[in-house]
């Protein structure tokens, strides 16, 4: 058989690929004027957005649940990491697996959660995008369409919402393509049965956009030319049937539709989000949860929130931006329903509208100041003057909190509580924890059965079973401030946490992540043998103070005498001294333990000669190891220079 490549086939290749360099050309030539407004927008948009991914905002428990829930579909073959209860629909975090798995994000990142943003960021780059061809479409200029998209990626209340991994920012990209196909003219068959699924997307991605719909039928019924409106919005309405339909059906073929006893519902996970939530409560009530949220937006940019209200009030006197006035006023007015529950990323679905008419608004002031013979023109000059004085305030504002974002490092104390984890603790011992590390612990060695989500104590009768003394069989508990904030809904958490004693702390203020050990016997008792285990170690310690055996700087004696060394470390130097000179460079302390008791000690020199020689333990040394038993057998032992460092493990109990 010839091997010899058919001179016509390549032949007819070679002009497909000129045919096709040949449209892209063209495109661009047609496109250059869209692409030199856009390009710069996006390129700005994308480097804000990821410089110090890692660092600002600080990691949240919703974040880390949904990426543990991407990462359960590609390393365990399962659509969430515990028991999926139909609180949301798994379309977003399957979005997320699916970004993750074609470009290896899980691998390229240490933290899981900066995989699960930077899926997020580049739906919001896409989104942006899709809010300049939107813009267009609707008659904006490109330099009002180009002043939407940057006020959509950033502004301090969008980058912040923007970076954490939140399913509306997956669910935003497939809404404003929704809008932008259903005000299409041409080919409309198309356009809108792509709307209809990129609404069904939407949904299927939050379901709280199922408050969109209106606006779609309306902008769809605008768009819709007289003579196929019938038959284009039958097609797009039944595809959004089928597609929400699709929901129903995996919950069916699983066997958990309707409600029953010994298992999840999609009925119980619907009745939850509508009825049975407990209620935000009032924005007038300083301790409500509706205020905090509020309260939060508000502080990551008024500007931006007062002038898009106003923005839309004025859009509802504009023919082309009345849908999106509307949304945005009609969705706000839906936050303040009575006793209803106001998720905090509920902001996400209005910040690409919000920024859409008040550069829409602005742009048609601007076009009918222009025009001297419009109506109105003072009101249009009212208009510009409002829309300069807004970007003046919003100047220094953005300034400083960009800078914020920039530069901060408010996930620091994570990280670092999850470095002491991995030094400190066993991998047989189990920890209640916050979802945001969930997946990085169990990665570091973990099994997953031992790393448990503090919410799933409560809930999840899959992890209540392999608890069956609830709290106490768990060893640590970590404190986050989503945890701190709500121990009166989680019975057997709240347990935990009065019944921990704190054994290492990181950072402060609503940053503070804290490890606490949990104490079987009460924290009260744990704190009394705390108490007593210092009282022995200071006597201890004032003895071992003034052997002439024991070589130290005044800063260790002191400690020594003030009870600050752990009562083993200070045993161990004792029964050493007692063959001879001991040589000790210091208790080094250990990160997060600064009011703890010193359980590290660094020795240069044993009776019969030094503890370290060529970078490794001396024969005296490995010796003194190897016969440390019971409680004074240290968890670490390790080479610092000359010196040979041993660690203690955390115990409340006194020395035998």
């Amino acid at each position: 058989m010839s091997t010899t490549a058919n001179p016509g086939i390549l032949a007819g290749i070679g002009e497909g690929v000129r045919s096709v360099n040949a449209r892209v050309a063209a495109w661009l030539l047609v496109h250059r004027a869209d692409l030199a407004w856009i390009s710069p927008v996006i390129l700005v948009a994308a480097v804000v957005s990821f410089v110090n991914i890692g660092g600002s905002p600080q990691r949240i428990d919703d974040e880390g649940t949904y990426t543990a829930q991407a990462w359960a579909i590609l390393n365990l073959g399962e659509i969430a990491h515990y028991t999926y209860w139909y609180d949301h629909p798994p379309l977003g975090w399957l979005q997320i697996a699916g970004y993750a798995q074609l470009t290896g994000a899980f691998a390229r990142w240490d933290l899981a959660v900066l995989a699960g943003r930077e899926a997020s960021i580049v739906a919001t780059l896409v989104a942006a995008v899709l809010l300049w061809a939107l813009a267009r479409r609707i008659g904006m200029t490109r330099p009002a369409a180009a002043a939407a998209a940057l006020i959509f990626s950033l502004s301090p209340l969008a980058l912040q919402f923007h970076r954490t991994v939140y399913l509306d920012n997956f669910a935003v990209l497939w809404l404003v393509l929704a809008f932008f196909l259903a005000s299409e003219r041409r080919n409309q068959l198309a356009a809108f049965a792509g709307a209809a699924v990129s609404f069904g997307v939407a949904v299927l991605t939050k379901e709280t956009f199922l408050l969109a719909l209106p606006f779609v039928i309306w902008v769809m019924l605008r768009s819709a030319q007289r003579e196929t409106r019938r038959y284009t919005l039958s097609v797009a309405t039944s595809l959004v049937v089928l597609i929400g339909a699709s929901y129903l059906v995996l919950a069916a073929v699983k066997g958990e539709l309707l409600a029953g006893p010994g298992r999840v519902s999609l009925m119980d996970g619907v009745l939850f989000q509508l009825s049975t939530r407990e209620s935000s409560g009032s924005p007038f009530d300083p301790d409500s949860l509706m205020s905090a949220t509020l309260g939060m937006w508000w502080q990551l940019d008024p500007v931006f929130i007062v002038t898009a209200l106003l923005a839309s009030v004025l859009a509802v006197f504009h023919r082309r931006l009345r849908p999106y006035g509307v949304l945005v006023l009609a969705m706000t007015a839906f936050m303040f329903r009575p006793g209803g529950y106001l998720p905090v990323p509920y902001v996400i679905i209005l910040i690409p509208f919000g920024a859409l008419v008040i550069a829409g608004v602005v742009d048609a002031a601007v076009a009918r100041a222009r025009r001297r013979t419009a109506p109105r023109r003072g009101l249009a000059f009212g208009v510009i003057a409002v829309g300069v004085a807004a970007a003046v305030a919003a100047a220094p504002l953005w300034t400083a909190q960009l800078r914020g974002f920039l530069l901060a490092d408010l996930d620091a104390p994570m990280r670092d509580a999850q470095a002491w984890l991995g030094d400190n603790a066993s991998r047989d011992q189990r920890l209640i924890v916050d979802d945001a590390m969930w997946v990085d612990l169990v990665e570091a060695g973990w099994d997953r059965d031992n790393v448990v989500w503090y919410y799933k104590l409560d809930t999840d009768p899959a992890v209540q079973a392999l608890s069956p003394n609830g709290w106490r069989d768990s060893d640590y508990i970590i404190t986050t401030d989503s945890m701190r904030t709500s121990p009166d809904s989680f019975p057997e958490v709240g347990q935990a946490l009065r019944n921990s004693v704190i054994v290492a702390s990181f950072g402060d203020g609503d940053q503070q992540v804290d490890v606490r050990r949990i104490a079987v016997d009460g924290a009260d008792a744990a704190t009394a043998a705390l108490a007593a285990a210092s009282e022995s170690a200071a006597s201890l310690g004032g003895q071992l103070a003034q052997n002439p055996l024991v070589g130290l700087t005044d800063a260790d004696r002191s400690l020594l005498t003030d009870g600050r060394v752990d009562a083993r470390v200070t045993a161990l130097l004792g029964a050493l001294a007692g063959g001879g000179e001991v040589s000790v460079a210091g208790f080094p302390e250990i990160d997060g333990e600064d009011a703890g008791a010193r359980r590290q000690v660094s020795i240069t020199a044993l009776p019969g000669g030094p503890a370290v020689i060529d970078g490794a333990p001396s024969a005296e040394a490995a010796s003194l190891v190897d016969g440390l038993e019971g409680s004074y057998a240290p968890a670490l032992i390790e080479v610092d220079g000359d010196a040979l460092v041993l660690r203690y493990p955390i115990s409340f109990q006194s020395l035998p």
